[in-house]
Formats: structure tokens, C-alpha cells, sequence
């Protein structure tokens, strides 16, 4: 052997090789920190999965194949998109207005309960299959209803798939 190759290996050749994998696992390990600790998620810009997001109110109430009552004044409409979608709407309207307005919307629906509670003044639950109509994109809409004084209804609608 001669004494230039005494102590030379073959480790400028191995290396390069062994090198590469290490060096493409950390750029993949720092990329997927990167992209967790970013602000684009995919929730639309408020870094909350799910989050309520403001729209027209007369697209919550359609989504449940609702309108707007003419004497109601609508408020507080909201989506929210994930595995589901939910639309949320609050109206203010005359008490007595509000079964009349449930008959029409739902004309095939059950009666209104009553009881208090959780339900309020009044509920409706409604399905496909106990008379949503046809052109609801919702599966489900509730109703609850609370009277705020004498002349005063507040009503929470959503509708929302499943």
C-alpha cells in the first residue's frame, strides 16, 4: 500500500449518499412546522376551525327554505361550514305573528310544542321526513321562541345538514 492511500477511505463517496436522506427529512420536518404554525388553515382567514361567519339573512332563513316575515326585522345571520353546514338566524317579531308565520313556512310541520325550559315559549322541529319542504337545503330546522314582553317575539332559527 502506498503511503498517499494510507488513511483514505471511502467515506467521500458514502457520504454524499447518507447525507441526502438527512438533508431531505430535516427540509420535510421543518416544512411541516412551517405549515402548522402558519395562519392559513383553511377556516377562512380567522385561524378558528368553524368559525360563524356573517351572511344576508335571507340566505340563512333559505337554507331552511324560510323568508323573512314582512313585520320582522332579521338579525345576527351566521354560517358556519365544517363537516356540516349550520345557518343561524334571529328575528324580532309581533307575538302574535309567529304561529301564523311557522303554519305558512310549514305547513305540513307538527304543531308547535310549548313548555319552557330549554324550548322556550314555543319549538318546531322539522325533518324531511315530518315536513320540511322539498327545497330546504337544510335536513333540519328548529325554531325556538321566547317572548320578550307583551307584543315582543325573539325567534332563534337554524338550519343545518347532518
Amino acid at each position: 500500500m502506498r503511503e498517499a492511500d494510507r488513511g483514505h477511505t471511502r467515506w467521500g463517496i458514502v457520504l454524499p449518499f447518507l447525507a441526502l436522506p438527512v438533508v431531505v427529512l430535516g427540509v420535510l420536518i421543518i416544512g411541516l412546522f412551517l405549515w402548522a404554525w402558519s395562519d392559513d388553515d383553511g377556516t377562512g382567514g380567522d385561524g378558528r376551525a368553524g368559525a360563524a361567519a356573517s351572511v344576508p339573512c335571507t340566505e340563512a332563513l333559505a337554507f331552511g327554505a324560510a323568508e323573512r316575515p314582512a313585520n320582522a326585522r332579521a338579525h345576527d345571520c351566521t354560517v358556519q361550514r365544517g363537516i356540516d353546514t349550520s345557518y343561524s338566524a334571529v328575528l324580532r317579531m309581533p307575538r302574535e305573528d309567529v304561529r301564523d308565520w311557522l303554519r305558512e313556512t310549514y305547513p305540513n310541520a307538527p304543531e308547535p310544542r310549548t313548555g319552557g325550559g330549554v324550548c322556550g315559549a314555543l319549538c318546531l322541529d322539522v325533518t324531511h321526513e315530518d315536513g320540511l319542504p322539498g327545497t330546504a337545503e337544510a335536513h333540519v330546522v328548529q325554531v325556538r321562541v321566547e317572548y320578550e314582553n307583551a307584543e315582543t317575539a325573539r325567534v332563534r332559527f337554524s338550519a343545518f345538514t347532518m
